[in-house]
């Protein structure tokens, strides 16, 4: 299998073995859920731990109005109820899909059935989301007063 390595400003192609390859997949892949890991502890930080972490990288003074607070933790709120309408199965394969970022083939090995049958779960799921987030306000009903 072939992999491509950058080393400084250069890119080179190597040949590796299927097992350099699975291992440097699975680092990547460690790496992805290292970040999508992260950023979900992002969500979980106290108010004011967010603020002064949203003024450092922004350089902004731009702080969340408690209407503005409140409406995205309903959102977020009407976001976990949505999954947990889903089957466990439906559930599972969207978050694989969209937190892990495995792709369908991969949660298909992973699970033993057809990549067409993870398609159609996350699908299903995502047609869910997609509708409660077309139904949602997206600003909060004094914006403009």
């Amino acid at each position: 299998m072939k992999i491509t390595i950058r080393y400084g400003e250069q890119l080179f192609i190597v040949d590796v073995s299927e097992n350099i390859y699975l291992a440097l997949d699975e680092n990547r892949r460690k790496a992805e859920n290292l970040y999508h890991e992260k950023r979900r502890h992002w969500d979980a930080r106290a108010f004011d731990e967010s603020i002064i972490a949203k003024e450092s990288h922004h350089h902004s003074i731009y702080m969340e109005t408690p209407e503005e607070t409140y409406f995205r933790k309903e959102k977020f709120k009407a976001v976990y109820e949505t999954l947990a309408t889903c089957t466990p199965i439906q559930r599972e394969r969207f978050l694989l899909y969209a937190l892990d970022g495995l792709s369908f083939a991969e949660i298909a090995r992973q699970q033993g059935c057809s990549k067409y049958a993870v398609r159609d779960s996350v699908e299903a799921v995502r047609k869910k989301l997609q509708k409660l987030l077309m139904d949602y306000p997206h600003e909060s009903p004094l914006s403009g007063y």
